[in-house]
């Protein structure tokens, strides 16, 4: 069975997720991007309806940050998003967004062996903050996602993130550049807790840059 096709049967369990966690009147969002054995494993919190994918409407790829600005500076800085996207993406409005569009950024990013996704895939109206027991919910499914793609490496956005997937308090600031071993359906990865750098975490978007260049760039992440 193709890896793409065991992802496709977690959607059932994200779409009920939805109608429990999150906003009804929303579509979860999936991750997205290369799926066979990828460098680099993003893990973001949650989705909110800025992503113009979340709408019922849209019947396009569902992934993360579609129809936003900010993140996609991270991924154009780490060359995991070429200059012509993302300059594309700067001049567009939300409403500007098509599904060829879409589909050409994640195809991208995919070529650049990174997969991007939330801890959470619950939409919800704006960036409130979920409680813990949510995102625990769908940690079994992330664990999933993760043994299904297999990636060399894991990144963790955010205190809050990286706290409940590597189940141990984490505070960014004193584990910067840090490795931790984490165990999955028998496989070993390594995840590094970085700075989350969007919304009140903006400020933060050079520093999660400088280090997510060093990360990258150091062999030693290799599985």
């Amino acid at each position: 069975m193709s890896r793409l096709l065991i992802i496709k049967q977690l959607i059932s369990s994200f779409n009920s997720f939805q109608q429990i966690c999150g906003e009804r009147s929303l579509d979860p969002i999936y991750g997205a991007g290369c799926l066979d054995d990828p460098d680099v494993f993003f893990i973001f919190m949650n989705p909110t309806a800025r992503n113009v994918s979340s709408s019922k409407k849209w019947r396009g790829l569902k992934a993360p940050w579609l129809g936003t600005k900010s993140i996609w500076k991270l991924f154009n800085s780490l060359s995991l998003l070429n200059s012509n996207l993302y300059n594309e993406i700067q001049s567009k409005n939300p409403d500007d967004w098509g599904y060829s569009f879409a589909q050409a950024v994640y195809e991208n990013i995919a070529s650049n062996k990174a997969y991007v996704t939330n801890l959470a895939k619950c939409t919800q109206f704006d960036a409130r903050s979920l409680k813990n027991d949510i995102f625990r919910k769908y940690l079994p499914l992330l664990k999933k996602e993760i043994s299904i793609v297999n990636p060399r490496l894991i990144i963790t956005f955010g205190n809050q993130v990286s706290s409940i997937f590597l189940n141990q308090p984490i505070s960014i600031s004193k584990t910067r550049k840090k490795a931790f071993n984490i165990m999955i359906d028998g496989g070993k990865y390594k995840a590094y807790p970085v700075y989350y750098p969007v919304g009140q975490g903006m400020r933060n978007m050079s520093m999660a840059i400088g280090d997510l260049r060093e990360i990258i760039k150091d062999s030693s992440y290799s599985k």
